[in-house]
């Protein structure tokens, strides 16, 4: 493992679309004179609208999407919050949820129908692959899982009744990625949904309205809302994929995020571009750190030149981020829990893109009840480098790795 990561290879990059960042972040869908000007915009804790007219009524109700009614459809909040989404993703629409997995259930339900079939990339987020393979299986929904490194696993894949593509780019433990704009080029020619998940990335980093992607999919509790504090979900597509999505899986299955998550994730995203600028400089110092110690047998890291697909990485993605992983050289499990036990600024947890450091072990999931045995090594260790300084997460790592 002797090559080196340099700052270079993991620059932070600000995406500039139709309007610039800082006018997304800071005032894109916030009418602040209707709001006493205030700076921050109010929470609208309401649950229901009400009306002058039943002409103003029935205006309101006839666009449930667009204008306030009743607050599982329009609140101005998360309205503020979608508007923001929607573009920082370069696409029309954003519908925001009460968790990731809601996010991904609408976009999945919305583009199947009973005896249709899926390619999906191998290995998702645990509940999306259940979604897929338990819970659409009942009603007649297949599933074709493939590798997803070479576009043509997905066209290889396919069967006459495929109606969708499934993408997650990249993979949250190893890191595996797929072509994007090639995968989508083949499901266009044949009128076949694409979905990606971007959470890894987020779209400061890979910005999924420029790569012919449908359907983005985010678990926003990741660097999104930035704060370890909401659990959320977002889909951005174009307006009338999201009318469709809106009046049925949407507003029937009614999993919506509240108006205060909301402001909390109008609040996050305005630190958004510092904070994965800050993680993702300290990775790569702690990456130049890890590569050269015995105990380090592999690094998992899209910008790391020993990425396997790291030409694809420079290609479609602006950075990597703040999260890597790496296997460890040891005999067993036990010196896997010995070493993550010992680490004092590294919360041992799930989920990524706080403010915190964390780290989690795939043998960690060994034996539960709901993962049993994961598809991953058991040596494999996920990090996610916070906003903590540099030397002290190194040195709190080293400690670890020095005293297995």
């Amino acid at each position: 493992m002797n090559e080196s990561v340099e700052l270079s290879d993991i620059t932070f990059a600000y995406i500039f679309v139709s309007m610039d960042l800082s006018y997304i972040l800071n005032h894109l869908g916030e009418d602040r004179e209707a709001y006493f000007n205030s700076v921050s915009p109010p929470v609208f804790e309401s649950s229901n609208f009400a009306f002058a007219s039943v002409a103003e009524m029935r205006k309101h109700l006839k666009d449930e999407m667009d204008y306030p009614f009743y607050t599982r459809g329009h609140n101005p909040t998360v309205a503020i919050l979608r508007k923001k989404l929607a573009a920082l993703e370069e696409m029309e629409e954003c519908l925001v949820f009460g968790s990731g997995s809601a996010a991904v259930a609408a976009a999945v339900l919305s583009s199947v129908q009973q005896g249709d079939h899926i390619v999906s990339v191998k290995n998702p987020y645990s509940w999306t692959g259940k979604l897929m393979s338990r819970y659409l299986s009942r009603f007649g929904v297949t599933v074709t899982y493939v590798e997803g490194t070479d576009p043509l696993d997905f066209s290889t894949a396919m069967q006459p009744n495929t109606r969708l593509f499934y993408l997650e780019s990249p993979n949250s433990f190893t890191f595996a990625l797929q072509d994007i704009v090639a995968i989508t080029d083949i499901a266009r020619s044949k009128g076949i949904t694409t979905i990606l998940d971007n959470s890894f990335s987020s779209p400061l980093l890979q910005t999924s309205g420029k790569l012919g992607v449908d359907i983005v999919v985010h678990s926003g509790t990741k660097y999104l809302n930035g704060h370890s504090d909401v659990i959320a979900g977002v889909l951005c597509t174009d307006r009338k994929r999201a009318e469709h999505i809106f009046e049925t899986e949407f507003m029937n299955i009614g999993a919506i995020l509240s108006p205060h998550n909301a402001w909390l994730m109008l609040r996050g995203l305005r630190t958004l571009p510092i904070r994965l600028k800050q993680s993702a400089e300290t990775t790569a110092y702690i990456l130049s750190q890890l590569e050269t110690h015995p105990r380090v047998e592999k690094i998992w890291y899209p910008h790391h030149p020993s990425h396997p697909q790291y030409e694809l990485a420079q290609k479609q993605m602006k950075g990597s981020g703040g999260q890597f992983s790496i296997s460890l050289r040891v005999e067993g499990p036990e010196e896997i829990d010995k070493f993550c036990d010992q680490l004092q600024y590294y919360l041992l947890a799930c989920s990524w893109g706080g403010y915190e450091s964390l780290v989690f072990p795939v043998a960690g999931l060994s034996g539960t009840a709901n993962y049993k045995e994961s598809p991953h090594p058991w040596n494999l260790i996920r990090f996610y480098v916070g906003l903590e300084e540099p030397e002290v997460l190194w040195k709190d790592l080293k400690q670890a790795l020095d005293n297995i």
